[in-house]
């Protein structure tokens, strides 16, 4: 079970505020660069992207707390907070980066006490954590679960196809591209830990599968392809 938090619990015209201040150091980080970025002509690195990410992360994240019991408060709000730095730090920092980041917005804009402050940037600092998800408080695994399960399903399936235009592959190249998203299903949901979580990823996991079997019914000389044959 998480720690429950009970002072200060975080209403919904915070959660508006916080939701705006992302939003906004999301693009602020785009318009100060002076060389592009990262691969920013990939759509999953501009702004606009991340700042989508951010939302279906924290409904996630809220959905899976909630049903595990977790601290919904603490969860969705290092959600929002996440990926906030993504765009300015390197990718091994900019999990730290976002932990400042939040830090210095929940001291200075909000009343809640330092436990909370600390659970929230504890969840954002501990998002990229690539070991067992069962040695990371609850909170924390949730957001990452949400994490994991974002670029499953119907939305990888649309980020992948787009990747295929920025690349300038052809149509045929498609099956394989599906195939990607479902390595990284099957990757989600060996690693998740919830029930909430697993019920999630398989549920994305069957409508690739039958994205994927149109394909393969529907387009002369689409190839079989099958996750792990590359």
């Amino acid at each position: 079970m998480g720690v429950e938090i009970r002072e200060s619990p975080v209403s919904e015209a915070e959660i508006e505020e916080i939701k705006r201040f992302v939003h906004d150091y999301l693009a602020a980080s785009v318009e100060s660069e002076t060389e592009g970025g990262r691969m920013r002509w990939y759509p999953w690195h501009s702004a606009a992207y991340r700042y989508n990410h951010v939302l279906n992360v924290t409904e996630l994240a809220a959905e899976i707390a909630a049903d595990e019991g977790a601290n919904v408060d603490v969860t969705r709000v290092a959600a929002l907070f996440h990926d906030i730095a993504k765009l300015e730090a390197e990718q091994d920092a900019h999990a730290d980066a976002g932990a400042r980041v939040a830090r210095e917005y929940l001291r200075s804009r909000t009343d809640h006490p330092d436990s909370f402050i600390e659970q929230v940037c504890a969840a954002v600092a501990e998002h990229s954590y690539e070991g067992d998800l069962d040695d990371v408080p609850l909170e924390t695994r949730c957001l990452m679960e949400a994490d994991l399960l974002d670029k499953v399903g119907a939305n990888g399936v649309t980020l992948m196809i787009l990747r295929m235009g920025y690349e300038s592959r052809t149509h045929m190249d498609a099956n394989e591209m599906i195939g990607r998203v479902l390595e990284r299903g099957e990757d989600a949901v060996s690693r998740v830990r919830s029930d909430t979580a697993e019920s999630i990823a398989h549920q994305r996991l069957k409508r690739v599968r039958w994205f994927k079997e149109w394909l393969e019914d529907e387009i002369a000389g689409m190839d079989a392809f099958e996750p792990g044959s590359r």
